[in-house]
């Protein structure tokens, strides 16, 4: 999978806004999408986005922060920057308790506003690494027989070749050419990895991410 290309999400109901920050994000070298309600966003929205979003906090509808709550709740985790006019202590607990990466009042700061995009960009690739990262151990476990993965599984609990080959009615010989190849299968060279990669197959079973 390749990751998509890092865009900052403008909402903000005024036109001029919007265009005042694409031009300004833009000579920044930042890609941008540009809505003018926190529902056309919504609508637009897939799932495979990436990057942040700079979001008014009062919009015609639905907030900047119930856009980002609605976000939270269907799972994406999209960081947010909530900019607004009408800035409060309670408004702005609440963004944060949504986890905002800031909460800044207009006028603001352009280098404030660039450092805080900065800030979530660093979160967004991180989390993509750990998207990527847990898609190439569930391809690497895709590749092992059943049989394989039941080695893998004992051998993780700590069990030696003899007990495994006791448990599972095979020869301690099998076990061994069974651990061989799973190991490299998935390219491991140590039980600590092992164990690693049986953790991450009891995810995938459970539904973890």
């Amino acid at each position: 999978m390749r990751p998509e290309p890092l865009t900052v999400f403008v909402v903000d109901d005024d036109p001029a806004v919007r265009d005042s920050l694409a031009l300004m994000l833009g000579l920044a070298g930042f890609q941008t999408a540009l809505f003018a309600s926190a529902e056309a966003f919504l609508a637009a929205h897939q799932s495979d986005w990436a990057g942040c979003v700079v979001a008014d906090l009062r919009l015609p509808g639905m907030s900047g922060v119930e856009l980002q709550a609605t976000l939270r709740a269907r799972g994406r985790k999209l960081p947010f920057v909530i900019i607004t006019a009408h800035g409060d202590v309670p408004t702005a607990r609440a963004a944060f308790h949504a986890q905002a990466v800031d909460f800044l009042e207009k006028p603001f700061d352009d280098v404030h506003l660039r450092a805080a995009i900065e800030t979530a960009f660093g979160l967004e690739r991180r989390r993509i690494e750990r998207a990527l990262a847990r898609q190439g151990d569930a391809e690497r476990l895709a590749r092992l027989t059943a049989r394989e993965r039941e080695v893998m599984e004992h051998a993780a609990r700590g069990l030696h070749a003899k007990e495994i080959a006791a448990v599972m009615g095979i020869s301690p010989r099998t076990v061994e050419v069974h651990k061989t190849r799973l190991m490299a299968k998935l390219g491991v060279r140590n039980v600590a990895e092992l164990v690693r990669f049986s953790l991450v197959a009891g995810s995938q079973v459970d539904g973890g991410s």
